[in-house]
């Protein structure tokens, strides 16, 4: 992860919580393709023939996290 891309995430995550929808709609496609990627290196260091997904892995914790709720985000 590079310091521009943690501080356009950043500031996309304060635009939103500001209420800005479309701050939103940029962030999560960034946040939600590195988290995949980081969840398929870990997934590929696994026993092999585990059946667990990277996206499957990504939206688990997702929900886990956050309990189902808006996470109301306040920064990265």
């Amino acid at each position: 992860m590079t310091d521009e891309y943690a501080s356009e995430v950043t500031r996309l995550l304060i635009a939103a919580d500001d209420g800005d929808e479309a701050a939103m709609e940029q962030v999560f496609p960034l946040v939600y393709e590195d988290l995949r990627r980081v969840a398929g290196n870990f997934l590929g260091r696994e026993r092999a023939g585990h059946t667990l997904q990277p996206t499957a892995l990504v939206h688990e914790a997702f929900l886990r996290l956050t309990g189902g709720e808006d996470p109301g985000f306040q920064g990265r």
